[in-house]
């Protein structure tokens, strides 16, 4: 499982308020949510993000409630993938749920600049600045984290194996 885009980045402690504020959430209508993606943090974000680009954020990402629309609007925005210093628990598995990939990187958010290209490779565990080539261990994700995120999250993944 690979992972291009353009790098748009967030400092620590991005709770889940600034990625879709609680005043937004008289809806879970995912295509919704998506449009007041990231609208505390940056509000021009929904407006300047292209489908596949990725989030690079410092640490304790996700952290706050423990809501899930929190990924869901991310997904639906069409962010590919969220790489971070670390995040807070509750949205590391929200998010694996939702089947948005996230990965922990100690590294590459000091040494990425923002719209750089970078390419993430799951299972080997890399993040590749494809202008710098520099590469960045991340853990990679065990291959059944990996079969939900291809069946679009843990709902979808239960009613795969019920209907197989």
């Amino acid at each position: 499982m690979k992972f291009t885009g353009r790098v748009w980045k967030f400092g620590a402690d991005i709770d889940t308020d600034a990625i879709i504020p609680a005043r937004r959430l008289n809806t879970s209508d995912p295509k919704e949510l998506a449009k007041y993606c990231m609208e505390d943090a940056d509000p021009e974000f929904i407006n300047k993000i292209s489908a596949g680009d990725i989030i690079l954020a410092d640490k304790n990402f996700g952290c706050g409630s423990s809501r899930e629309h929190a990924p869901i609007a991310i997904k639906e925005a069409k962010i590919s993938c969220i790489i971070a210093k670390s995040f807070a628990r509750i949205f590391y598995r929200n998010s694996f749920n939702m089947g948005l990939p996230i990965f922990e990187s100690a590294d590459a958010y000091d040494a990425i600049a923002e719209g750089a290209e970078v390419e993430v490779d799951a299972d080997a565990g890399v993040v590749r600045d494809l202008a710098s080539g520099k590469e960045f261990k991340v853990a990679p994700i065990p291959e059944f984290m990996q079969e939900l995120l291809r069946d679009g999250g843990l709902m979808a993944h239960i009613a795969k194996k019920q209907s197989a």
